[in-house]
């Protein structure tokens, strides 16, 4: 049976974290019951899901969610809606790095991301998960964010996704920007941004951050940060209830749009 959520606890601030089963999302998840949080773990395989919600325990419940798909997310706002009544926090963090053959090599990968030899499947494959996913969970989870008195969405992003930083020539990660992950962060980007700015005048922050450079498959596992510390700004954004909107951050501060 599903566990229910207790009415002791609905004076809790309620969160939904995608793609939360491992990595940043799991960190985020677990910081956010820690602080008290009603937390919906959500994972495109429930197994899993309900593997890490156990792990973590307390106030974390796993919640089946698919972001290509509408019916999982419509039944994961319904339940939501019935158990909680009101969504606080929204963290989109599901996400893919590449959609193509498994068992490709890092640099394999890499190279079929140039511009121009990308295939337009794999393209369409990853922005449905990192882009369409996001603009669907946002726009489904709305009418619980706007009953609260405080809500927010933490768009998980990259610093891949900035511009500016890859238009400077001496930016080291300048020759990996790919039209299939990266340029998905920089439509992250321009996404939060868009529900930042419709948003505002109903005082629901939307706000974008990038777990920096955390040692992953992403990047060969040259990072030198590990996952519970590259989860640090997430989080910190994502318990921020009075802070600002419209918001591009990561684990030194500021980053450029």
């Amino acid at each position: 049976m599903e566990n229910q959520i207790e009415p002791s606890a609905s004076n809790k601030p309620v969160a939904l974290v995608t793609g939360a089963n491992q990595g940043v999302g799991f960190q985020i998840a677990k910081a956010l019951a820690e602080n008290g949080y009603i937390v919906y773990l959500g994972s495109r395989n429930f197994s899993n899901g309900e593997k890490a919600a156990a792990e973590i325990g307390g106030t974390v419940h796993a919640i089946q969610l698919d972001v290509t798909q509408q019916s999982t997310i419509s039944a994961a706002v319904e339940r939501i809606g019935k158990e909680s009544g009101r969504l606080d926090l929204l963290v989109n963090n599901a996400a893919i790095s590449h959609a193509g053959k498994p068992g490709r090599t890092l640099e394999e990968t890499m190279k079929s991301g140039k511009p121009s030899i990308a295939s337009l499947d794999e393209i369409r494959a990853v922005w449905e998960t990192n882009v369409f996913g996001v603009i669907a969970v946002t726009q489904a989870t709305l009418p619980l964010l706007r009953k609260s008195a405080a809500a927010r969405i933490v768009n998980v992003s990259s610093g891949l996704g900035s511009l500016t930083w890859i238009a400077d020539p001496a930016c080291w990660a300048r020759e990996h920007f790919d039209v299939i992950y990266s340029a998905s962060k920089t439509a992250v980007n321009a996404v939060t941004m868009a529900f930042a700015i419709e948003l505002e005048g109903e005082n629901i922050k939307v706000n974008a951050v990038s777990p920096g450079f955390t040692a992953t498959a992403l990047n060969n596992f040259q990072g030198t940060d590990t996952v519970e510390v590259g989860s640090r700004e997430p989080i910190r954004v994502a318990l921020e209830t009075d802070g600002p909107t419209a918001t591009f951050t990561g684990p030194d501060g500021p980053l450029p749009w």
